[in-house]
């Protein structure tokens, strides 16, 4: 009894820490799709998971992040609760797409560049602040 009590405390640990905790995305669309949903429901960790590392991106998230704060709990509570709308999704080449959505809530069109890096797809906001799309 004393070891299999054991067994599922370290059965539980394991799987508790460790792993990631999000999934490498597979393509420009979910990579996108994945990124807008964490960032409408303030999920800026998983938003986080799905953009280059790098320190302007890093920047710019943490404005998007600080502006969602900003909004207070009605605004949130309804982005939240938003649908993704795909209105165009343009393949510039095998490693980089543009995808241009709004939500349900605000309904402002939104562009996204998203990149492939290896075998992973990640978001590249730069191009979206700066404008360089």
């Amino acid at each position: 009894m004393k070891k299999m009590l054991i067994g599922i405390f370290v059965l539980l640990a394991v799987t508790s820490c460790g792993g990631e905790k999000f999934e490498p995305a597979d393509n420009a669309l979910d990579a996108g799709r994945f990124f807008i949903e964490g960032c409408l429901k303030g999920d800026f960790d998983k938003a986080a998971f799905y953009i280059l590392p790098d320190d302007v991106n890093r920047q710019d998230l943490n404005q998007l992040q600080k502006h969602y704060k900003e909004n207070g709990k009605a605004k949130n509570a309804e982005y939240k609760k938003a649908s993704i709308y795909i209105n165009n999704l343009e393949e510039l080449n095998d490693s980089t797409t543009v995808i241009n959505y709004a939500n349900s809530y605000d309904k402002i069109a939104r562009k996204l560049r998203v990149i492939r890096k290896g075998t992973n797809w990640q978001v590249d906001l730069k191009y979206t602040f700066n404008g360089n799309l």
